[in-house]
């Protein structure tokens, strides 16, 4: 088969570049990368679409077309869209209507043929599906990866605020995209049961979806790669990565403690991944800071409890009250906060803590489905991590529990499941063990491409007939992009409130009311 991935916002290239550096460059991209590697793989066609951006601070995605090394059936594919430079994601929803779409149905003319079907990510993806379906009727998935009505929730959105925060966010254009996508697509892709049931139920999508409809839609993981995180691989570059994790745990930690377990977090720096309610959980607790230290990766950051982050948003939201509080416990000297070049570098930095019987732990508000406890489980850490979301699927399978799972508005109860592992030698080698296994039975990326190719031949097979009084209307600014045709605060109120625009948090009618949720 011939697939396309419809993904506009981040790009993609051999060198991963600003993987990890930017808030439109993360876990989605290595998604799309590996779902489709491993359906290249198996012999299919693949092409990744994605922008075009030609800046001088962007080399690596100016030229229209790029390969991964010893691939020879995986496209990437840039298009224009808009502006030559990069756009952060919010900003492209015109460009899309006006210059993309239009360039993939040229391009694909150009070359003699459309793919059999697409798959589209993030709503800015979906609802470039809906209009490529529209004109040509090659079908699509949709996989949402986060939805916006949660960003609303976790920014605690009021009829008060919205004026304020909808020109930077641009929700409505948001919303209505998704409805579209996961209204018109032949099947909408979930990473857990939770998501379909309680995000796609939000208020906001009503009258879009019906989530109790299972044809509609297909739970399908995401996935580890271990020929990267396995705990017996060794990187290029695995002695200069332990060398640098010693040289930074030197730095920060007094000789008699470097060679203690450590409590290892590596997330991006974002208030929803509650790296405060970590550092609360350590500072409250004599035992762990008897037996282990805190040690904080930081994308792009090589010593933020001393040095500004060059993000106002970041070192506000999220540095500023982290340094609070190591300063009024005193963790100086326990805990180490540091960056790291790579995923073959944070994979051997999960195995060099490992041998000093570490853990890892994830205390988002939220984690829709939480890939990084799984590849650090793969590693050989054991994993302490939220309740709130995927990991209370993927690391609980019937009676066997596979992590301990805390709740993170409670620092106690993390600091609790914390020190049930750093004290327990065989609880910490029951989860090492029954972690790791558990992982790369069920959760990797070939698992996941072939789930999705089961899927696809299904779709390619039998075309879903849908009535048209199904289908919603596409709205008129995904037709003719202007100032007239913008979704006007009223409408997204109206979606995002309904008929009683109180804030969710005076009334909790929406999903993740009380707890935040992922962007």
């Amino acid at each position: 088969m011939h697939i396309g991935f419809l993904n506009p916002q981040g790009n993609f290239d051999p060198g991963d570049s600003h993987l990890s550096e930017h808030p439109d460059f993360g876990g989605q991209l290595t998604y799309v990368k590996q779902v489709a590697l491993e359906m290249a793989q198996k012999g299919h066609k693949v092409d990744i679409l994605t922008r075009q951006i030609i800046e001088p601070d962007w080399p690596e995605f100016a030229e229209p077309f790029d390969a991964y090394s010893g691939v020879d059936n995986v496209r990437i594919i840039r298009l224009p869209a808009g502006p030559k430079e990069f756009l952060r994601k919010e900003l492209l929803w015109p460009h899309l209507v006006t210059d993309w779409v239009p360039n993939i149905l040229k391009f694909y003319r150009n070359q003699g043929g459309l793919p059999d079907v697409m798959t589209t990510h993030y709503g800015d993806g979906g609802v470039c599906g809906v209009l490529i379906e529209e004109e040509t009727g090659v079908p699509f998935t949709f996989t949402a990866h986060s939805l916006g009505a949660q960003k609303m929730d976790q920014r605690q959105v009021t009829p008060e605020n919205l004026p304020e925060l909808d020109p930077q966010f641009y929700f409505g254009r948001r919303l209505i995209a998704e409805r579209l996508s996961m209204n018109r697509s032949a099947v909408n892709i979930t990473s857990t049961r939770q998501e379909r049931f309680e995000q796609y139920s939000h208020q906001a999508y009503q009258g879009a979806i019906d989530v109790s409809h299972k044809a509609r839609f297909a739970v399908i993981a995401p996935g580890v790669d271990s020929s990267i995180f396995g705990a017996e691989v060794r990187s290029d570059h695995e002695e200069a990565t332990y060398q640098l994790v010693m040289e930074r745990l030197a730095r920060d930690i007094p000789e008699p403690r470097r060679e203690w377990p450590v409590i290892v977090a590596s997330s991006r720096l974002a208030p929803k991944k509650n790296i405060l309610g970590l550092v609360q959980a350590f500072a409250i607790s004599p035992t762990l800071q008897e037996r282990a230290n805190l040690l904080l990766i930081t994308p792009g950051l090589d010593n933020p409890l001393h040095e500004e982050a060059s993000d106002s948003q970041t070192e506000q939201e999220v540095l500023v009250p982290i340094r609070e509080v190591v300063n009024e416990n005193n963790l100086w000297g326990k805990i180490s906060a540091f960056g790291l070049p790579d995923q073959p570098a944070l994979a051997a930095t999960y195995r060099l803590m490992s041998k000093r019987r570490s853990v890892f732990a994830l205390t988002s508000y939220y984690e829709p489905f939480g890939l990084g406890p799984l590849e650090a489980a793969v590693a050989g850490l054991p994993v302490v991590g939220t309740q709130n979301g995927g990991l209370s699927e993927s690391l609980k399978q019937g009676d066997d529990e596979y992590s301990i799972l805390v709740d993170p508005e409670d620092p106690a109860d993390i600091a609790q499941g914390l020190e049930q592992v750093i004290c327990d030698a065989q609880l910490w080698e029951q989860l090492q063990s029954g972690g790791q296994q558990h992982v790369l039975e069920n959760y990797t990326w070939e698992c996941t491409a072939k789930h999705y190719l089961t899927l696809i031949e299904q779709i390619v097979a039998q075309p879903a007939a849908r009535r048209s009084s199904e289908l919603l209307p596409i709205h008129p600014y995904f037709r003719n992009p202007q100032p007239q045709t913008d979704v006007s605060l009223e409408e997204l109120s109206r979606l995002y409130f309904g008929s009683n625009p109180t804030s969710p948090s005076e009334e909790p009618s929406n999903f993740a009311s009380s707890t935040l949720t992922h962007t």
